[in-house]
């Protein structure tokens, strides 16, 4: 069984190939870019280059996309050649080939405006039953690219997963707030708790996608580390986020004391993961709770997979005023 990963030479779809390198499982790597785990460069807006990469493919996992630090310096229709266009050509490619399970990298940024409540509200619950208000194109053409999904599992039969992942990239936060008050690895710490995902646990689930695909049919999930917050919950959060995690870990205050960290304020949403953990058998094993204990060992919570993809940026040239330009 070859598997297809797009987006080879991206955080994803590198950690993926990697994988599957390490248990010597056939796989083959395309992107735009050359890299060492690129097999074929070329574009999946060109049906051509596409259907020449389906021999012996009975499998895809389609990471490759135009993300959200691309809104500012990208067109709309690029993101709609890319995300849309890209994403039909390898359905339509995946059908003739026969393909067996099509797993689809989503987004949390599919919900977008539902991700924000207004002054004084509860902090979001975030499941698969909240409805999507995307509020930019990167959003906007990711759930177009989904319901193409769901529509050919209904019209042609296709197993497909779509696996809408939080935060998991390496870089710094475009929020210019947010970097001048956090620590890189004290924010992405705290956003273990309600908003992030260790690249490890994102392969783990995509991995599991292609095994389950034929079995579910159709299948849509959250993919974020499991969060200790309940709905209980919510209201204090968008309160007093610090005091409920200090009282669920008491040790917080002083593993966090002893590194100059802080925890958030206040915390707006929290992703829950639990319809992968029953439905996909997914176990991500990287959230706060390990967080502390790695504190506590004085070593890096991040897996040993991320340490090894590490950074990679967004654009080929960099930029003054933070990782990428924010789209106003």
């Amino acid at each position: 069984m070859t598997i297809l990963v797009t987006g080879s030479a991206g955080h994803l779809g590198e950690a993926i190939l990697r994988t599957f390198r390490r248990r010597g499982s056939p796989a083959r790597g395309i992107d735009l870019k050359p890299s060492p785990f690129t097999d074929a460069v070329g574009s999946i807006v060109d049906p051509g280059f596409v259907r020449a990469q389906m021999d012996g493919v009975t499998a895809i996992i389609h990471t490759a996309t135009l993300h959200k630090p691309h809104v500012g310096t990208h067109s709309k229709q690029a993101f709609v050649d890319t995300n849309v266009t890209g994403t039909l050509n390898l359905l339509e490619a995946a059908v003739a080939a026969g393909v067996t399970s099509f797993v689809f990298t989503s987004t949390t940024s599919a919900f977008g405006s539902q991700l924000r409540p207004e002054a004084g509200q509860a902090a979001v619950w975030v499941t698969e039953e909240l409805p999507s208000v995307p509020k930019n194109i990167y959003g906007t053409t990711k759930l177009m690219a989904e319901n193409l999904c769901e529509l050919f599992f209904r019209e042609r039969g296709l197993p497909v997963v779509i696996l809408r992942t939080s935060r998991f990239f390496p870089e710094d936060d475009d929020d210019a707030a947010m970097r001048s008050a956090y620590a890189l690895d004290n924010a992405q710490a705290n956003e273990l708790l309600y908003r992030r995902l260790d690249i490890a646990d994102a392969v783990s689930a995509h991995l599991l996608a292609v095994e389950r695909a034929p079995g579910l049919g159709f299948g849509r999930y959250i993919v974020s580390a499991t969060s200790p917050f309940g709905q209980h919950h919510l209201a204090a959060l968008a309160r007093d986020a610090a005091s409920v995690v200090r009282e669920l870990y008491p040790d917080c205050a002083q593993l966090y004391a002893a590194r100059g960290w802080r925890l958030f304020p206040e915390i707006d949403r929290v992703y829950v993961n639990a319809r992968a953990r029953h439905e996909l058998g997914w176990h991500p094993e990287f959230d706060f709770a390990h967080v502390l204990r790695n504190l506590r060992a004085g070593s890096d919570f991040r897996s040993a997979l991320a340490r090894e993809v590490g950074s990679k940026g967004y654009h080929d040239t960099s930029f003054d005023d933070g990782p990428y330009p924010v789209a106003n």
